[in-house]
């Protein structure tokens, strides 16, 4: 279990984060248009999993436009941001700010992907949200890279996401 924090006060996550060197749990998400998206659809990309509670706030807005920004220059690069928002609500942020290279999917459906990662709050008010974090994976979907942001409201450390990329 992880302790993070939303303004200071303590919240748990139901796990820890997969482990740097091991190969990434599969998943099933939701995309835009209802179909489902797993692990293995993405296999020989690099993959940026950019998960956060909501698109609907600040942070997590940012840290789209960050991502979209950044990985855009990366080649054989994707960028998969991962919350319990419905396929609409992450359409409707995509569309309105111009969003283009990065992929909304949601864990609205079953939760699974925030338990099998273990960053689904299991208490607090973002309860069964997802903590803010970020995982890194080659190729091969081998973790290089992973981040627990500790305060929900600040946002990931981006440059180190980026290096991770890099460096494989």
């Amino acid at each position: 279990m992880a302790i993070v924090t939303l303004k200071g006060n303590t919240l748990n996550t139901i796990g820890d984060l997969p482990e740097i060197g091991n190969k990434a749990p599969n998943f099933e998400l939701t995309k835009g248009d209802l179909s489902a998206a797993t692990l293995e659809d993405y296999k020989g990309k690099k993959l940026v999993l950019n998960i956060f509670p909501s698109v609907d706030t600040g942070t997590c807005a940012q840290s789209v436009r960050q991502f979209n920004k950044v990985v855009a220059e990366l080649p054989n690069t994707k960028v998969l941001c991962v919350s319990k928002d419905l396929p609409f609500a992450q359409g409707r942020f995509c569309g309105a700010e111009g969003i283009e290279n990065v992929e909304m999917l949601s864990d609205f459906k079953d939760g699974n992907f925030g338990k099998t990662y273990g960053v689904e709050f299991k208490d607090g008010p973002l309860k069964s949200l997802l903590s803010r974090s970020v995982v890194v994976l080659n190729e091969e979907g081998v973790i290089l890279y992973n981040e627990q942001v500790a305060e929900t409201v600040d946002e990931p450390n981006y440059k180190a996401a980026l290096q991770a990329l890099i460096d494989a």
